[in-house]
């Protein structure tokens, strides 16, 4: 890969005006349909709960069962089969229909069904069996189960960071490592993740084309299962200097301890709203006839309650994700040193992206996980006249 020369790498290297105005009629459609898919799922929720849905399905499934594991999994496959069926109008709009509107998908029809399917399948067993575990856990320690539970799903968390690289990520995407002719790029990044004290397993690239124009690279996995992903997206369309600068970034995560500390955070967040959820089942229990916390009935209550908490503590969690996210920025200019570089990779990323970079402070502060890339991009500026 050569540097700075091949003259279709340079078309995104500035700012473009016009994809900015797209990007933010994108961020403001994509926003407005959010607050439908929320108002729409508060709304079911209820419905289930106040026109006796959720009472009617368990008596039914108790009518043939008496099983506890069996009528939680009945419960669970209906529920959530209920709430895919529901949704899959507005999911094939904002997930196939804009993103062509707006040409950020490379995808057919064909390959958004068979995503759905993947999707569903993962999410039914996945969520089915932390489910089952949850129930249980409500069946045996009534009065205390939220605390045992943040405390599974901590564990549940670890090993699902190590294993979707493995397992999970390979359904959607395929892996190989990188060619002969990027070999002065592997040989960097390797020496980069060597410099900042990561092991990995080896740099590979993967198949981000096929659904998106959207580019992006990751450090994935912990412990043997680390490695470096660079979608094709950014390895056709970024300098070696840029790509470099984009996994510095990803690797100040790692060198800053992120996952594991991300991962302390959210469980504290969980542990806060898995209480106060405990406390409205117990509300619940009495205002709506259920016979106990464990009450399979109760779990459009119990998602109704873990998801007003989720969504108001959202610019809390975003918060701490913006203070790692500028920590990793800094990380990337000190281990790097190529500030022009790093901002014209993030300009880069903005525009191939369609990402909105100054967006309203307001839109930053609740729904955000990154801080703007105007100020990313100022960082970058400021860092080089430091510098210089």
């Amino acid at each position: 890969m050569t540097e700075n020369s091949p003259e279709e790498k340079n078309v995104l290297s500035t700012l473009d005006p016009k994809r900015q105005l797209l990007a933010k009629e994108y961020a403001s459609i994509r926003r407005r349909y959010m607050l439908l898919d929320l108002l729409l799922g508060a709304i079911l929720l209820l419905a289930w709960l106040l026109l006796g849905w959720s009472g009617l399905l368990k008596d039914w499934i108790f009518s043939w069962t008496q099983i506890p594991w069996i009528a939680v999994l009945a419960y669970g496959g209906i529920f959530g089969g209920a709430f895919s069926i529901l949704d899959l109008p507005l999911s094939f709009y904002t997930g196939y229909v804009l993103p062509h509107r707006f040409q950020q998908s490379n995808q057919d029809l064909k390959g958004w069904i068979v995503d759905l399917i993947k999707n569903l399948g993962i999410s039914a067993v996945l969520g089915g069996g932390f489910l089952e575990i949850i129930y249980l856990v409500l069946r045996i320690a009534p009065e205390s189960w939220w605390l045992w539970t943040a405390g599974i799903l901590l564990i549940f968390n670890v090993l699902l960071a190590n294993l979707a690289p493995v397992l999970l990520f390979p359904i959607f995407y395929k892996f190989t490592p990188l060619e002969d002719e990027y070999q002065d790029l592997t040989e960097r990044l390797l020496a980069l993740a060597a410099k900042s004290g990561t092991d990995v397993t080896g740099v590979y690239r993967f198949d981000m084309s096929k659904r998106t124009k959207a580019a992006n690279a990751g450090l994935t996995g912990l412990g043997n299962t680390r490695r470096i992903i660079l979608g094709d997206t950014l390895l056709d369309e970024f300098q070696t200097n840029e790509i470099e600068t984009v996994l510095a970034h990803e690797l100040g995560h790692q060198r800053n301890h992120d996952i594991p500390l991300g991962m302390g955070f959210q469980t504290i967040l969980t542990l806060g709203g898995l209480y106060l959820t405990s406390r409205g089942l117990i509300w619940g229990v009495s205002y709506f006839g259920f016979g106990s916390v464990s009450d399979i009935a109760a779990l459009p209550l119990f998602v109704l309650f873990l998801g007003l908490y989720g969504l108001f503590t959202m610019p809390v969690s975003n918060a701490f994700s913006r203070w790692r996210e500028n920590l990793a920025d800094e990380f990337a200019l000190q281990i790097t040193g190529k500030s022009k570089a790093y901002k014209s990779a993030l300009t880069r990323l903005s525009n191939q992206n369609l990402a909105e970079v100054d967006p309203e402070p307001w839109v930053e502060f609740l729904l955000h996980s990154h801080p703007a890339l105007s100020k990313r991009i100022h960082r970058a500026e400021n860092f080089s006249e430091e510098v210089s």
